[in-house]
């Protein structure tokens, strides 16, 4: 199996897939945490236990009722692919060896994760030390 018979595999497999990425992963991630982060996410009225350096105070003065700001940290994914290289991966069908099945996987994961706008690094091994 050449390279362009992977990439056409993949770019089916990421038609295929592309609806479920899009909807579990839009590319940059908001945490969970809600704290100290960068980017203004609201404001909300005061509920017990907020910390009272998080009130706003233009807008409690406006009110008459104590606001606070909500920030949210905005998070980027960074995936690494490993990927094994050693002489095991060429066992198989004759349909499709192993190490075929993996580069699909491992492209299609890649494509994923930079479709999403994530950072995606890929590293190689196998059981002996390749310079």
């Amino acid at each position: 199996m050449e390279i362009k018979d992977i990439v056409k595999k993949v770019k089916q497999i990421e038609i295929r897939t592309r609806k479920k990425t899009e909807a579990s992963l839009m590319g940059q991630y908001h945490s969970a945490f809600k704290g100290q982060g960068m980017t203004f996410s609201e404001v909300r009225p005061y509920q017990f236990g907020d910390e009272i350096r998080r009130i706003d105070w233009n807008k409690t003065a406006r009110f008459r009722e104590p606001f606070v700001k909500v920030m949210e940290e905005e998070r980027e994914l960074t995936m690494m692919i490993l990927v094994d290289i050693s002489a095991s991966m060429d066992y198989g069908t004759k349909g499709q060896l192993k190490r075929e099945y993996v580069a699909e996987i491992a492209a299609s994961l890649g494509f994923s994760a930079a479709g999403n706008n994530d950072k995606v690094g890929l590293i190689l091994f196998a059981d002996k030390c390749i310079k």
